[in-house]
């Protein structure tokens, strides 16, 4: 059940009026997709997205909803700063290819490789993140997100074979709070913290990897936490350091996260929105791209032009407008519980 449900929900037949599917080409295969899909639509406040991945069902995907009407209906969001230094992000490529990859992020001093791919083994991830590392240099910081792919015993031989490559933290190693916790136990010694991101977007309660020590940050997202607002809450109750990230989102959806991270005080993590470096096409004309490190805090004005040429096809625009209908369902009969 969602934990957010806006102050104002508009009725559903206004939030389809305007909606539009766009179904955009990645450059890059990456979390076992080519074709982002999104559905696009303008409010009051400028334009949202509500974009949940597609194995979400209407319970989970309606928290991305409550973002997409506050982000689009809500009171403004007050802006800290005007820029947010980001993370360049890089798929489970092979060495060869980290080079080109990474030269789409250009001034970031931090990079986040993926890790765990069932399709490749720990000798693959330690090539990728030693290219990564020569990348960036010793004064880079790198990351690795395993989205929950290793039991404890994977994840502790990966962090040991990691570790001489300095990592700055690893992203869900483990799947459950138990398993984080262990992790973190059994791998106090090496000096790589242990971040949550499934633990908390995915999580009935997004605290409890906090209140059961397993974390040593927490990677938080806007839609799927519905909200700035609600992520804000999410930050303060937690009492943890943070790093904003996306959901390869648009640039719409990119707007979203940036106006979180700037909203948090004394944020210290460079933030995974960069993301639109990633897609082969968007639906702006200025996209959130990295430019010196780091992202624009700003609304995203949409090309109408590029939403007709990214247009998905009907069968996927009938789907996204059936899905939101039935999470708007799902926040209407919470509301009214």
């Amino acid at each position: 059940m969602p934990s957010v449900v806006p102050a104002l929900l508009p009725p559903v037949g206004e939030l389809l009026a305007g909606a539009h599917v766009v179904a955009l080409p990645l450059r890059t295969r990456f979390r076992g997709i080519v074709v982002r899909e999104a559905l696009l639509v303008e409010g009051p406040r400028g334009w949202t997205e509500f974009s949940p991945f597609v194995e979400y069902l209407p319970p989970e995907a309606a928290t991305w909803l409550a973002a997409s009407v506050d982000f689009g209906w809500g009171a403004p969001h007050v802006a800290r700063v005007d820029t947010v230094r980001v993370n360049a992000t890089l798929p489970a490529v092979g060495p060869d290819e980290v080079p080109g990859v990474l030269a789409r992020f250009p001034g970031c001093r931090t990079v986040k490789v993926k890790v765990a791919d069932r399709t490749q083994t720990l000798a693959d991830d330690v090539a990728r993140v030693a290219a990564a590392r020569r990348h960036v240099g010793p004064e880079g910081r790198v990351r690795v997100d395993a989205n929950g792919g290793w039991s404890v015993d994977e994840a502790e031989e990966a962090l040991l074979a990691l570790a001489p490559y300095a990592l700055e933290y690893a992203e869900q190693p483990c799947a459950t709070v138990p398993e984080l916790a262990e992790l973190r136990r059994r791998t106090a010694g090496l000096g790589v913290l242990v971040a949550a991101d499934e633990s908390v977007r995915r999580a009935d309660d997004p605290l409890a990897v906090a209140r059961a020590g397993a974390a040593d940050l927490l990677v938080i997202k806007a839609q799927p936490l519905g909200g700035i607002r609600a992520a804000l809450e999410v930050v303060e109750a937690a009492g943890l350091p943070v790093v904003v990230s996306s959901a390869l989102d648009t640039s719409v959806g990119l707007s979203t996260g940036a106006h979180l991270a700037a909203a948090l005080p004394g944020l210290e993590h460079d933030c995974g929105l960069g993301t639109a470096a990633l897609l082969a096409a968007d639906v702006t004309r200025r996209p959130l791209l990295p430019v010196d490190g780091a992202i624009e805090v700003r609304r995203v004005e949409v090309d109408h032009d590029l939403l007709r040429e990214h247009a998905a096809p009907d069968e996927r625009q009938r789907w996204w407008r059936d899905r939101l209908r039935a999470c708007h369902d799902v926040l209407s009969a919470t509301r009214d519980s």
